[in-house]
């Protein structure tokens, strides 16, 4: 039978389980969401843009895959084209993180910064899959209900999507993301569409879909049990390099990787941290602490964890407070590197540096910024006439704020420029003295007292 009366009103259990389908489709419609988002953060050394082209391309896809579940009234069994639509959407998610992960370097190359239409297109053909089922899905159980209760059962298949969705965010964010990595989060809305699967299928008397539903239940265990998909595709991340952590926390994934006794900390495909690199250390710290050697409270914000806390320490303060907002940085630099943070003189406050410098009642001589070049809003807060204000509030009468930004060899772009002169401009309207210095990277002092250039005579 074909036409519109193909979709035969469903039973009561028929009805139950398809509501159940639907909710288990949001679920696994925010976790994937969110891990692809997070995945290609990482994977494009994004930001916001970023996330705002991936969240266009969802909702595109999405209502294109709805759009063309118009015809779904034209099939000859629409519930076993709900039962395949349910193993792919378990499936789909898991093989789209593994294939971002193994081809971004393939594709791109090593290191290659990818472009906004770059990003634009890949990101479209990366959700295409995932996209398009689950809106036609949706529309598909809606025809479904709409058969027995008409109106009132589409109305109930979206509010079964919503309540699914909640829940997926909740879970995600407060419970899985905590503990597994992006793959081992994405196996439980895929373990649970496939045994919705085998419901279906067994309620709607498909012997065959649930002889293929079941075998794909235990081949998806079986991988679950047997393989380490994290780290296989985490090692084609970062090939002729030894992974020695990974984990994720509510800010990102964090990778620390060892190759010639070095060890390297990427967190969201942004390296954080380098052993081994003395410039790294050295001078962020001596740029601003020959400006008050006799400094007694330094506020370093980032970086603590390469060892720049400890650096500090050589010029005999009585407190260092580091600030780091992710403690699973925190975690990996006291495994790997426990001598940056060992010393008792050295306090690890872990919270947001910028809503700490709002907030403290102490008073600093010094305050470091270590962190990247304003490459999204988030990081762009440290570098805000309103930071500005609330750091030379946290500091002594003549104290000392520091921070670099862009990187300096010979030359400097107009891009490059155009930031420096920015942030001079800002940086001035809180300070009465500014000092920049072509390091590495430029580095800007800034203080109401006098600031000096001989920077290698005072060390």
């Amino acid at each position: 039978m074909s036409g519109p009366d193909a979709i035969a009103a469903p039973t009561g259990r028929e009805r139950l389980l398809v509501l159940l389908s639907v909710g288990a489709l949001g679920l696994c419609a925010v976790m994937t969401q969110l891990a692809l988002m997070r995945e290609m953060l990482g994977v494009f050394w994004g930001n916001e843009m970023v996330l705002g082209i991936i969240l266009g391309n969802w909702l595109l896809l999405t209502g294109l895959g709805a759009w063309l579940g118009r015809r779904v009234t034209g099939l000859a069994s629409p519930r076993r084209a709900l039962i395949i639509s349910q193993l792919l959407i378990a499936l789909v998610p898991l093989a789209q993180v593994f294939l971002l992960r193994a081809l971004r370097n393939l594709v791109f190359g090593r290191g290659v910064m990818v472009g906004v239409v770059e990003i634009l297109v890949s990101s479209c053909l990366v959700l295409l899959p995932f996209c398009l089922v689950s809106g036609w899905m949706l529309t598909l159980a809606c025809a479904i209900l709409a058969a027995r209760e008409g109106a009132e059962g589409i109305g109930r298949v979206y509010v079964a999507d919503s309540i699914g969705s909640i829940v997926g965010g909740l879970v995600f964010s407060f419970v899985l993301v905590q503990l597994l990595d992006h793959i081992g989060i994405l196996y439980a809305p895929a373990l649970l569409n496939v045994l919705v699967a085998c419901a279906l299928a067994f309620a709607f008397h498909a012997r065959v879909m649930l002889g293929v539903s079941a075998l794909l239940t235990a081949a998806l265990l079986g991988v679950m049990a047997l393989a380490d998909a994290d780290a296989i595709s985490t090692r084609m991340q970062y090939p002729d390099q030894r992974i020695v952590f990974r984990a994720n926390s509510p800010y990102g994934k964090l990778v620390v990787s060892k190759t010639s006794g070095q060890f390297n900390f990427v967190e969201n495909g942004l390296p954080v941290l380098s052993t081994e690199n003395a410039m790294q250390v050295e001078e962020p710290v001596h740029y601003a602490m020959v400006q008050r050697p006799d400094a007694g409270r330094v506020l370093l914000i980032g970086g603590g964890v390469a060892g720049t806390a400890r650096e500090i320490l050589k010029y005999g303060v009585g407190e260092v407070t580091y600030v780091e907002l992710d403690p699973l940085i925190i975690k990996a630099g006291r495994k790997f590197l426990p001598d940056s943070l060992a010393d008792p003189r050295i306090r690890v406050v872990n919270t947001d540096g910028r809503l700490f410098v709002r907030q403290t009642a102490q008073r600093f001589d010094v305050v470091i910024v270590d962190m990247p070049d304003p490459s999204t809003s988030q990081i762009n807060r440290f570098y805000t006439a309103e930071f500005f204000s609330e750091a030379k509030r946290a500091l002594t009468a003549n104290g000392v704020l520091s921070f670099g930004l862009g990187r300096y060899e010979n030359y400097v772009s107009p891009e490059l420029g155009r930031m420096l002169s920015s942030a001079h401009a800002t940086v001035k309207r809180s300070f009465r003295n500014t000092l920049l210095i072509p390091g590495g990277r430029v580095f800007f002092l800034a203080s109401d007292g006098d600031l000096h250039e001989d920077i290698a005579a005072r060390i």
